[in-house]
């Protein structure tokens, strides 16, 4: 099939060529015409407005002049030259100078001739000064009957050097635009247009570059905006009902005698209601013959590894293996000493593989893996290895999924005939928006109730002036036998020598809390995993009263008996990122504290996301927050292949408009499940042409 106009190389494009073409994309990573047409102005100009000389002042601004040239000349000499131009208006004086593009200013300037000149005002020895001026004939200009509103693209300082500059691209969108002249085909449903009143994609693509008035740019960008949020829901929904329809799975068809007796003799108290009800809903879908694909968002300390375990009892029941993989030794380990306590005396087998399990420990686990006598398996990305053989794998659990890439996941469903079923969890509460560009594609549970007798985290945001004041509060909490957790945002000092680095702050802590009347310990990502265990060991067991840890400690510690927080200069650090540090601590029955300690006067914007902190415990209302404040880049974590960028919408902003395209695409799937109809086939082409990926991840998570 011939290549699609809209999708020639940009080397083709009159006026670029191999050499701009390479510039393009390695500075913006355009590479064919249709991104070049789909690089929006970032702002627009009004142009109608032009500003007598003798009004003009010295700012930031983008302004509009008229005046005569009435003298040009190059100044200085070598890479010291500069081209300067004398504009008036018969009264003022302006001068106009070049330091680049010299001789292709020369070459458009007449002496004589008046201009409409465009761009900032500066001041050089008291002169005003416009540096690299748009320049347009007044001849030219007073036949112009509009549009008034002049685009203005982001370009790279790179591109500028280059002369690549505004007036510039402005002339090659127009080029490509004459050169897609009926090319632009509508990829959108009638009925959809008819029912939102969209303007065509054709005439959207024109006003979006260089639109006529206000109205109709805002109805160009409503078209684009929509159409984007449109295919993404198309797209994450159809894999979704592809999975539904093709993908069968392990059937678990019984609950048997390890998941009662666990039930009935082993549980440590009694199932939250949210707890009872996500098991119930992997239940089914663990009986329904298809594969699982399911995200469990739990709050800190909402009983995840609880659910989890009970949901591999399940694997286990009906003859299968089950696997829990998690991003790190320590964190996998955790999990691990967490599953076999509560298993005690049960007869069922549990390993753990990480890259310290070797020799002949980690043949045995291996061989007893691959002839079916270990039920569970517990590991960080050791279990992807290519040598690890599961003798009959039917359930994965992801702990904190964003820490693995998709390829990554991709080699453990391989490890089974059938595709296992799969159960995602993420600690951090995602915002409805984000989870529905993210995660779309998956079934969701969440789970938002602690377990009874967990009281809430008291959170304080003190200045650091009070640092006495909270050495004697950590005091009284150690004097009763409880534990603190005090946290850094650096291990050694950097060029920001304000921060309280970690080395600094044990060696403060230890004045303060000398031994042997207290013992501290101190974790942090850059120490010999080896070490980092055995520190964080005397911790768990009580050895240590007090830990100085980095971020570490983030996510999957679990000392009950830990009851103070406390976060050195919290305001360097992100909300939801406080939100998890401040889950380590409420996990016993007495009441903890989450210190926030900052720095002098922080800005504004994290005295609110302190504040915000301190005002909720609720983890889904705290990612919100986040999301307002912050947009949705930061809170996607790792970027994961198979998820579409947003282009010309926003999640915050246009949160309403997502929820309206996520309905038209339902409505559509819904009338034709198996995807057969013409419609759904117009739709799937346009999707892999405008806005599908390069690889299929349909068959995982």
């Amino acid at each position: 099939m011939p290549e699609h106009p809209l999708f020639y190389d940009l080397a083709y494009l009159k006026g670029i060529g191999p050499q701009r073409a390479a510039w393009l994309e390695s500075e913006l990573g355009l590479t064919t015409f249709y991104d070049l047409l789909t690089y929006f102005p970032y702002r627009y100009l009004d142009r109608s407005e032009i500003y007598p000389l003798g009004t003009l002042v010295e700012g930031p601004a983008f302004v509009q002049t008229r005046g005569k040239v009435l003298r040009i000349e190059r100044v200085g000499t070598g890479k010291a030259v500069r081209l300067v131009a004398t504009l008036s208006d018969g009264h003022h004086f302006m001068e106009l100078v070049w330091f680049q593009s010299i001789k292709w200013a020369e070459e458009m300037l007449r002496k004589g001739e008046e201009y409409l000149v465009f761009g900032k005002v500066g001041q050089y020895k008291g002169q005003l000064q416009m540096a690299h001026p748009e320049m347009t004939s007044w001849v030219e200009w007073s036949k112009k009957s509009g549009p008034f509103l002049s685009p203005m693209y982001s370009l790279t300082d790179k591109l500028r050097q280059r002369n690549l500059h505004n007036r510039w691209w402005m002339g090659i969108v127009r080029q490509a635009l004459e050169q897609v002249t009926g090319n632009v085909s509508e990829i959108l449903p009638v009925h959809l247009i008819d029912a939102e009143s969209l303007m065509l994609r054709w005439d959207a693509l024109e006003q979006a570059h260089f639109p006529t008035d206000n109205i109709l740019l805002n109805k160009a960008l409503y078209r684009f905006k929509f159409e984007e949020l449109f295919f993404l829901q198309f797209g994450v929904l159809r894999l979704k009902n592809t999975r539904k329809l093709q993908n069968p799975g392990p059937v678990f068809e019984k609950v048997g005698d390890m998941f009662l007796r666990f039930f009935h003799e082993r549980l440590p108290f009694e199932l939250t209601d949210a707890q009872k009800r996500v098991i119930k809903e992997i239940r089914v879908d663990l009986g329904s013959g298809k594969q699982m694909n399911r995200l469990l968002q739990g709050d800190v300390g909402s009983g995840k590894t609880m659910v989890a375990l009970m949901s591999m009892l399940l694997a286990a029941d009906n003859g299968y293996q089950a696997c829990l993989m998690a991003p790190t030794e320590l964190l996998s380990r955790q999990h691990f000493d967490t599953i076999q306590s509560m298993l005690g005396d049960l007869p069922i087998r549990c390993g753990l593989l990480t890259g310290q399990v070797k020799g002949k420990g980690r043949k045995e686990l291996l061989q007893d893996l691959f002839d079916g006598n270990l039920q569970l398996l517990v590991g960080t990305h050791a279990l992807i290895q290519e040598h690890v053989h599961f003798a009959k794998l039917g359930l994965a659990v992801i702990d904190e999924q964003h820490r693995f890439g998709v390829e990554q996941r991709a080699k453990l469903w391989a490890k089974a005939g059938l595709a296992p079923h799969v159960l995602v969890m993420t600690a951090t509460p995602i915002p409805r928006t984000l989870a529905m560009t993210r995660y779309g594609d998956l079934e969701v549970s969440i789970m938002n109730q602690l377990p009874a007798g967990r009281k809430p985290v008291q959170t304080l945001v003190t200045p650091e002036s009070k640092r006495l004041k909270m050495f004697a509060f950590l005091e009284q909490q150690m004097q009763a036998g409880r534990q603190v957790y005090v946290v850094y945002p650096a291990i050694k000092e950097t060029e920001q020598a304000e921060l309280k680095f970690l080395y600094d702050g044990y060696e403060a802590m230890l004045r303060a809390f000398p031994p042997p009347r207290y013992r501290l310990a101190v974790v942090h990502g850059q120490m010999k995993s080896s070490d980092r265990d055995i520190e964080m060991q005397r911790f768990v067991k009580g050895v240590a009263h007090l830990l100085v840890a980095t971020t570490v400690i983030e996510v999957g510690v679990n000392v009950p008996n830990a009851s103070v927080m406390v976060i050195e200069n919290a305001e360097r650090f992100g909300l939801a990122q406080l939100h998890q540090l401040r889950g380590r601590v409420g996990r016993g029955s007495e009441q903890s504290y989450c210190i926030l300690m900052h720095k002098g006067k922080p800005s504004d914007e994290a005295i609110q996301r302190l504040q915000a902190l301190a005002s909720t415990n609720d983890g889904f209302e705290i990612a919100e927050m986040d999301l307002r404040m912050r947009g949705p880049g930061d809170l996607a974590g790792t970027q994961q292949s198979g998820s579409m960028e947003l282009k010309f919408s926003d999640l915050v902003e246009d949160s309403p408009l997502m929820h309206k395209a996520r309905t038209y695409a339902e409505q559509i799937l819904a009338a034709d499940p198996a995807g057969n109809g013409e419609l759904t086939g117009k739709l799937v082409s346009a999707y892999s042409r405008f806005y599908g990926q390069s690889k299929n991840w349909s068959k995982i998570s």
